[in-house]
């Protein structure tokens, strides 16, 4: 009988050991997967793919104990050797090869170039076969920038008194409303795939003041577009006692600060192998709908077309007047108009015309929409009524306000939208691990 009693430590090296605290000539043994083989004659590069990097190996012939035939891009092996510093390899170490053990063989030669810096292949066929596209060393590195934000979504949340919750992805009701929602079949009972987290976290602000949520939200909208998808992961969190919307923006503003910093101290090697200058968000400005619509036009001769919604051109033009007044990528629009967000937007006393509400631009692309939700009950009955919707199937949810709830706000964040324009990408589905969109439901 056998009892675990924790991990179990490897007598294998890290990358990071290697490049920070082995010392030169030391013997280490370590392992990953054959990233490609540059064979020199007497003398091969052997470049081993790890979690934290790309590793280059020597293989001298008639001193490494093997040969080097029996070797082929994709193995998985376990190399042993010694350390050499070395300032043209990656991290500026390499390791010299003694021996060699194949723990695994590819069955089939490599598709796609995943060896080379940049693939010179079309995006359709990195989504094809996405799981090896990604070993290529520049497009993993988009998901590990991705991981920071999350991680600093997480850890900024939790340093503001935040509790992380997990809400249900099928429900009876959509909280948009509208047309968009994926119906289906739940046991005889109809049913939908969520479109957003906002009832129950509004309901949870009852319980712990301060939520958040990173999920899956799903829109039946038949976008084809560079910046839609059928389903993609929110950013999501709610707090109570607010004094205005603008606590919710301000909010959203430590976030970016934190997580940037974060990114900046902890993803270095990532920002280096994208090339990714990090915005500033130290000083993020704020305008009103109505006059953001107005600068844009006035600037850039835009003409006005819809003076409920921004349209995508003026989200550009809005992001470029910002970045040249005011040297900001960051921009947040606010008041939107009261017809074009949900009913428990809470409309502004001073003009009910208008929402305490915004979006949150970045380089002239929406990433966030949040703002005040309405507290009182009877305003909550109101705004229904007034809407002609019905109460139906939204009972439990009412009845949270019929019971008493603190003034409250919060918003959602796109988080592959935030990923590509931090990347530099221009279409979301380079910084979609496996996107769902009108064509795409494989792999």
């Amino acid at each position: 009988m056998e009892f675990m009693t924790g991990i179990r430590k490897k007598d294998t090296t890290d990358l990071k050991d290697l490049t920070r605290s082995a010392a030169e000539g030391a013997a280490v043994k370590t392992e990953g997967t054959i990233h490609t083989i540059r064979d020199m004659g007497e003398v091969a590069f052997v470049i081993l793919r790890r979690r934290d990097g790309l590793l280059q190996c020597v293989y001298e012939e008639g001193t490494s104990g093997f040969e080097l035939k029996l070797l082929k891009e994709g193995d998985c092996v376990e190399v042993q050797g010694t350390v050499r510093r070395e300032e043209r390899a990656p991290h500026g170490v390499e390791l010299r090869l003694s021996s060699v053990k194949v723990l695994s063989e590819p069955a089939a030669p490599m598709p796609l170039a995943i060896s080379k810096w940049k693939m010179n292949t079309s995006l359709e066929a990195k989504l094809n076969m996405r799981s090896i596209a990604l070993r290529n060393v520049r497009e993993r590195a988009k998901f590990r920038i991705q991981e920071g934000i999350v991680r600093g979504f997480r850890d900024f949340l939790y340093s503001q008194g935040f509790t992380e919750i997990h809400t249900p992805k099928i429900g009876a009701k959509g909280a948009e409303g509208g047309s968009n929602l994926f119906r289906l079949d739940y046991f005889h009972h109809p049913a939908v795939l969520a479109q957003s987290p906002q009832f129950y976290k509004q309901m949870m602000v009852g319980v712990f003041d301060r939520v958040f949520e990173t999920g899956p939200v799903f829109r039946a909208e038949k976008h084809n577009t560079k910046r839609h998808l059928n389903e993609y992961t929110s950013l999501d969190f709610e707090m109570g006692f607010i004094d205005s919307f603008e606590d919710i923006m301000a909010m959203e503003t430590g976030f970016l600060q934190y997580m940037l910093a974060l990114l900046e101290r902890e993803y270095q090697t990532e920002l280096k192998i994208l090339d990714i200058t990090l915005p500033k968000a130290d000083r993020i400005p704020a305008v009103r709908f109505d006059e953001a619509k107005r600068l844009a036009s006035e600037k850039y001769g835009h003409k006005i077309r819809n003076p409920y919604d921004l349209e995508p051109e003026e989200e550009v033009l809005i992001g470029r007047y910002f970045q040249e007044e005011y040297g900001s990528d960051f921009v947040f629009v606010t008041h939107y108009p009261s017809k074009k967000r949900p009913f428990y937007a809470m409309d502004d006393p001073a003009d009910p015309k208008f929402t305490l509400s915004f979006d949150l631009l970045y380089k002239g692309l929406e990433i966030t929409t949040g703002g005040q939700r309405i507290h009182d009950y009877q305003m909550l009955l109101d705004k229904i009524a007034a809407r002609g919707m019905t109460e139906e199937g939204m009972e439990q949810y009412l009845d949270t306000f019929k019971y008493g709830m603190p003034p409250h706000g919060g918003l959602g964040i796109g988080l592959e939208r935030l990923t590509m324009k931090l990347t530099g990408e221009d279409n979301v589905r380079e910084t979609t691990l496996f996107p769902r969109d009108l064509s795409r439901l494989d792999p």
